[in-house]
């Protein structure tokens, strides 16, 4: 059980979790394309994760609700892109919106805006500070490079700051000789109509390793209600780089991406996107117990909306990190950051941000103390984030997380926390229309905070609306995840997550939504995923999803099906067949009235070849 208060500046998290170990399977063999393994529940559980308090632990004593999906678990089931992948977290809220856009979050408050959670692919934080949320259409990760995806539910504002609300993802992409040779792929269908990816890697003497990639993929709209195509079909091409270095005691990375899409709209004319971006991450063994870390990115994105709006947004963001082991208890991790964004925004008739051109600094440093008890039982974690940006000053977040070891199969912990939003370019200078008078404008006073409000200036007039604190909510529920061994060749897992989200508006405002913009959430939803190797070299996976309705939106509750068959009659070359939304002809996900779009059924096929 878990809740979780968000008022005007702070989300408190208190949560209590138990992790079990299930019977484990039979010896690991070699699988799809000799990349893969079949882990057993013990290995599962036994994998090392990082996102939970940015150094490398077990998943089974993190002191948070964490679920990791592995390279395997992305294959078996299907799925084409990110956003499908994370519907394998059953502790995320994951709607499809229309062909390219969707709303994901983790402990309700979901919208077409989310932006309660913070994703991070290999470090580099992909959230927009238009409105602190994510944009998917353009976070092409290539799935066959995912080493795996670590997804934190509940706040880890501590050692990642702010956004960190509800969640954190991490996309940790294969380090470079992992993935040597020559991989290629390809296929299409009836919604994905076609897909591709070209990659090569390569070494660099015995100490360094590179890769290189290209890919590319184009999608067929979605539905009208009426059953009339939508406008939304698009295409895009990414292309990028990795390479590591090891020598020593001392590690460097360097990799990058370039993009390029267009994606249809009504009108006036195509909406284009591309950006790109370079990450340099150096790394020190000071000792068996001591390390440093160093990363420096630059993000550049372009987004152009004919007739609404456009964007260049460059960010420059680099991290320190140390960490240490002090004495025989005390594990510390501490580190400090800055960010500049510098945003250019083409305003038009239809809204505007004011000032049209910004220039944003954010200043953070954290640290962390995990004290060891009672022969390594138990571990009490203290810390707290300090951050400083230019709209709301110096931002204070603290934690205290305990954990406790009772038998080696099971892990008990408790946390508590404070976690924050920092404003956003949308929460301060945007304006509709976009010259006075304006009906909706930017509050200049916008706090830190978890909601947002809409507030009437001059009451009982309804315009111009202002964005305020004034709403106040919270949320609770129960994440429950299983994960069984049934044979060496037949693995099942399942997850169900129980939520409930309540909004209230505050003292003295004037809001009457009761928050129906800031959370369009199912109060159930439950993921059952299979895999299993058949005869013939024959491979199945399959996963089952029920999402319960969204009350305030009208959206039904729907129940589909996706499923993969592979066939690999060599070890370098597999054949798969895909079907997605199998169980209905078409359905709703997200949205209201006849603009909403509905996901059909999908059928595609695909080829893998590696050498």
């Amino acid at each position: 059980m878990a809740e979780v208060r968000q008022g005007a500046t702070t989300s408190a998290l208190v949560i209590v979790g138990l992790v079990c170990f299930g019977r484990s399977a039979l010896a690991q063999q070699p699988d799809s394309l000799g990349a893969l393994k079949r882990l057993s529940i013990d290995q599962l559980m036994n994998i090392e994760v990082t996102s939970v308090s940015r150094r490398a632990e077990r998943l089974s004593h993190a002191a948070s609700a964490i679920q990791v999906i592995t390279q395997e678990d992305i294959r078996r089931s299907g799925a084409s892109n990110l956003p499908e992948a994370l519907r394998l977290a059953a502790n995320l809220q994951v709607a499809q919106i229309d062909s390219r856009q969707w709303a994901i979050s983790a402990r309700g408050f979901n919208s077409t805006t989310a932006n309660k959670l913070l994703v991070l692919v290999d470090g580099r934080t992909i959230y927009t500070p238009l409105y602190s949320g994510v944009f998917w259409d353009v976070q092409d990760v290539a799935l066959s490079d995912i080493d795996r995806i670590e997804v934190i539910s509940g706040p880890g504002a501590t050692l990642w700051g702010a956004n960190a609300v509800n969640g954190v993802i991490n996309v940790i992409t294969n380090d470079a000789k992992e993935t040597q040779g020559l991989f290629l792929s390809g296929g299409g269908g009836t919604e994905l109509r076609g897909f591709g990816t070209a990659r090569y890697g390569g070494a660099l003497g015995s100490k360094a390793h590179y890769r290189v990639y290209g890919k590319g993929f184009a999608r067929d709209p979605t539905v009208l209600p009426s059953g009339q195509d939508a406008p939304d079909d698009w295409h895009m091409e990414q292309g990028g780089f990795r390479m590591d270095w090891d020598a020593a005691s001392n590690r460097v990375t360097l990799h990058g991406d370039l993009y390029d899409g267009r994606i249809s709209q009504p009108s006036p004319s195509d909406i284009a996107v591309s950006g790109g971006n370079a990450v340099g991450k150096w790394s020190h063994t000071v000792s068996a117990t001591a390390g440093i870390e160093a990363q420096l990115y630059y993000d550049r994105t372009h987004r152009d909306i004919p007739g609404t709006f456009g964007e260049n947004l460059d960010i420059y963001d680099v991290d320190l990190q140390h960490h240490a082991l002090l004495g025989t208890r005390h594990d510390v991790v501490w580190g400090l950051g800055y960010r500049l964004i510098n945003d250019r925004v083409a305003n038009t008739s239809a809204l505007a941000f004011l000032p049209s051109h910004v220039a944003r600094q954010w200043f953070t440093g954290f640290v962390e103390d995990e004290i060891a008890f009672l022969s390594d039982r138990l571990h009490v974690s203290l810390g707290t984030k300090l951050e400083q940006n230019d709209y709301t000053g110096f931002e204070f977040q603290p934690s205290g997380r305990v954990n406790w070891t009772p038998s080696p199969p099971a892990t008990l912990w408790a946390a508590v926390s404070r976690a924050l939003r920092t404003p956003s370019r949308i929460d301060r200078e945007f304006f509709a229309p976009g010259q006075p008078p304006y009906l909706l404008a930017g509050g200049p006073n916008f706090r830190s905070e978890g909601l947002r409000s809409l507030e009437q200036v001059n009451p009982p007039a309804p315009f111009p609306i202002v964005i305020g604190n004034g709403q106040e909510g919270e949320s609770y529920g129960a994440e429950l995840t299983g994960d069984y061994r049934i044979s060496g060749r037949w693995r099942v897992r399942a997850g169900y997550t129980e939520l409930r989200v309540h909004i209230w508006a505050s003292p003295g405002s004037t809001d009457t939504t009761r928050g129906s913009a800031e959370s369009h959430d199912p109060e159930r939803q439950f993921i059952v995923a299979t895999s299993a190797d058949l005869p013939a070299q024959l491979r199945l996976g399959g996963v089952l999803r029920y999402v319960a309705s969204i009350t305030n939106q009208q959206v039904p509750d729907y129940a589909e099906l996706n499923a993969r068959l592979t066939w690999q009659p060599t070890r370098t070359l597999g054949l798969s067949l895909v079907g997605q939304n199998l169980l209905h002809d078409r359905h709703a996900e997200f949205g209201t009235g006849a603009t909403r779009r509905e996901i059909e059924r999908g059928v595609f096929g695909g080829v893998e070849w590696h050498f």
